[in-house]
């Protein structure tokens, strides 16, 4: 083999992989938001997972992507064990696409694509139609990869010493097809890589079958690496990928015979069997293990153990490595945190309601160390959203982070305002005030109110219904007006003398605080409200 055609071997499978690469990016930015609700949408059950895994590394081209997105989700919380395991099921069906399509002798087509491609991406303007020549690109490249791996490999026809240690030795065809996984991780390319050879008549298909049980033990070193600084939940969603793939080689091995003749009854080419083969292979480990989930995700917490849980002021949605997987996972870890963010502060506001109306003690400096982690959260949430933002996202998952970041910024200030009236009780203490009971008693009826339009306003931003931030809408008209009328009753009972005077400022103070969260509340009411139309906008776009 000359240099040149090393060379052009090597350039063929880099063209492959960035075929894959460039193709699943145009796909995930296109998706956009529809991607991310799919995501949402794992915490179904196991057969959901399986469908959405699978629908899920389609987009991706990859299933390395999606379970290392599966361990980044499992490692944050967002799913547990038995969910994540159904998706990585799913995802080793959903990435035997690409080899399906690779399999297809259409290079002259290829080329026009690629033309078409470029076309697209230098005469459209917007980012959307950009993305789609892209894509067209990235489907071009993965035969004319193809194309460019198979000539090279034509002086192994003559080389029968090769062929004969590679069929006589399926131990080191399995081996081979593992380490190339490995060091290229992409199962896809591997697969490609197999097809080039075997089209060149140099290794029969029982050989290509074992390469291919090879490079699908060999794909999961990616999961594994994005394990290593994760939580324990996360290491056994890794392990449960590998230990997938090893049971179901070990089982598949055992009628090695049969399943050869399977594949090569499938199709009459030796590259659609290879296709198939990989296919088969996903497809009946999905079988075998879908009705067992629950067990295996037992077996596997038994191997590692559970690890223990505690609170967190941190973040725990807010995973990196989400960024550079999925853009819409990573916008949706932003709305997770964003969320339980606002429920730290919903707390605050409960806290400072037991303090000013029960008059309950020891609750200032709980509040204080609450508010400190709101901050701390908020910068977090920032500088991820950020990041997020600068990793190239479609237009409506830029207008939604948008969106998110602005939110975050009304639930920051619900607990500033907590805090304000912390201090209020406070003053009250040291300057030996109190509220009349009659004051304590309207207090807590605007309390009972805002609590209801804060909480409200949360659910409706974690379930993005415009029902309920209806309701908060309305809500918070009503605490308007309260507030109105409350202050007038202060001053009144101020002026008849039955209250003292710097316990009635700080009255009117706590009523103020507390209207002020009021329209924080509807500030993400009307938050949810954009939401939607964008959602609406994005339907009628199709």
């Amino acid at each position: 083999m000359s240099v040149e055609n090393f060379l052009q071997a090597f350039a063929g499978v880099g063209i492959l992989i960035y075929g894959i690469i460039i193709m699943g990016e145009s796909l995930q930015i296109i998706a956009g938001d529809k991607l991310r609700k799919l995501i949402g949408s794992l915490t179904g059950t196991t057969l959901k997972g399986v469908l959405v895994g699978t629908l899920v590394t389609a987009i991706l081209q990859s299933s390395s992507a999606t379970t290392v997105m599966v361990v980044s989700l499992v490692d944050v919380g967002f799913m547990n064990l038995v969910q994540a395991i159904g998706v990585i099921l799913g995802a080793n069906i959903g990435t035997t696409i690409t080899g399906q399509l690779i399999a297809f002798d259409i290079t002259d087509f290829a080329y026009v694509c690629a033309f078409v491609g470029a076309g697209v991406c230098m005469l459209c303007q917007t980012k959307r139609k950009k993305q789609i020549g892209i894509g067209i690109i990235g489907f071009a490249l993965l035969f004319i990869g193809m194309k460019m791996m198979q000539t090279p490999f034509s002086f192994l026809k003559e080389r029968s010493d090769i062929l004969a240690a590679f069929a006589d030795n399926q131990l080191l065809a399995f081996m081979a097809g593992l380490v190339i996984t490995l060091i290229v991780q992409s199962s896809a390319a591997t697969v490609g890589l197999t097809m080039a050879i075997a089209a060149q008549g140099v290794i029969p298909l029982s050989t290509a079958v074992v390469i291919i049980m090879g490079d699908n033990i060999g794909t999961t070193i990616t999961a594994v690496l994005a394990s290593l600084g994760a939580n324990r939940a996360a290491k056994q969603a890794a392990a449960a990928h590998v230990l997938i793939k090893i049971l179901g080689t070990v089982v598949i091995s055992l009628f090695i015979p049969y399943y050869t003749a399977l594949v090569e009854m499938s199709a009459s080419t030796i590259t659609r069997q290879i296709a198939n083969a990989h296919t088969f292979f996903n497809i009946t480990i999905a079988i075998l293990f879908f009705p067992f989930v629950r067990q295996y995700a037992s077996f596997i917490r038994k191997i590692i153990p559970d690890g223990k849980t505690s609170e967190q002021m941190g973040v725990i949605y807010l995973n990196r490595s989400l960024i550079s997987v999925s853009a819409a996972a990573a916008v949706e870890a932003v709305e997770k945190e964003m969320v339980r963010l606002a429920k730290t502060c919903v707390l605050m506001i409960e806290d400072c309601r037991r303090m000013i109306v029960d008059g309950e003690e020891g609750l200032a400096e709980g509040v204080g160390r609450m508010e400190n982690g709101v901050n701390d959260v908020t910068r977090e949430i920032i500088d991820y959203s950020t990041e997020t933002g600068q990793s190239g996202l479609s237009t409506d998952l830029s207008k939604l982070l948008n969106l998110c970041t602005n939110s975050v910024g009304d639930i920051e200030r619900v607990g500033d305002h907590a805090m304000n009236l912390v201090e209020m009780q406070q003053y009250l203490e040291d300057n030996s005030l109190s509220l009349s009971e009659k004051a304590k008693a309207e207090g807590n009826e605007m309390f009972t109110l805002v609590l209801s339009a804060l909480s409200k306003s949360i659910e409706a931003l974690e379930k993005e219904d415009v029902n309920i931030a209806r309701e908060v809408i309305e809500t918070e008209k009503k605490i308007d007006a309260m507030e109105k009328t409350l202050r007038a009753k202060h001053v009144e009972r101020l002026n008849k003398g039955l209250c003292s005077p710097g316990a009635a400022v700080i009255f009117i103070d706590i009523l103020s605080n507390l209207e002020r969260v009021g329209d924080h509340a509807n500030n993400i009411a009307n938050a949810v409200f954009e939401i939607d139309a964008l959602h609406h906008k994005t339907k009628m776009c199709k």
